[in-house]
């Protein structure tokens, strides 16, 4: 899922601004992603085993995230989440549940950006 993520990150028209915050080399990107969710998802805790604790909504507020780069990230995921063959009410929780992150990273990044 992770790697299709970034596919869509990559190919997505409507994902090109969030593209060019990330690094050329997604490779570091990749991997927290998969440990945060690999912890998220109840299986080890490889991101706080591998970086310490998390801290997703201070460490994405150093980024000016709006509603429309959080709804690029949802997209890019809702677009792998359906490549996964996910039986649909586990896709839709899966991705409603990470509307709850992408939200408040939005909110952190308002409170240190002064966004409206």
């Amino acid at each position: 899922m992770v790697d299709e993520f970034y596919r869509q990150m990559d190919e997505w028209p409507e994902a090109a601004a969030l593209r060019r915050l990330h690094p050329e080399d997604l490779a570091p990107s990749r991997d927290k992603l998969a440990s945060f969710l690999s912890g998220w998802l109840g299986g080890p805790k490889l991101f706080s085993e591998k970086y310490g604790p998390i801290a997703i909504p201070s460490f994405h507020a150093q980024w000016p995230v709006d509603e429309a780069l959080s709804e690029a990230w949802l997209g890019c995921m809702a677009r792998a989440i359906g490549k996964q063959g996910y039986a649909p009410d586990f896709a839709d929780y899966l991705l409603a549940q990470l509307r709850v992150p992408a939200q408040r990273i939005v909110q952190a990044s308002r409170n240190r950006h002064g966004l409206t």
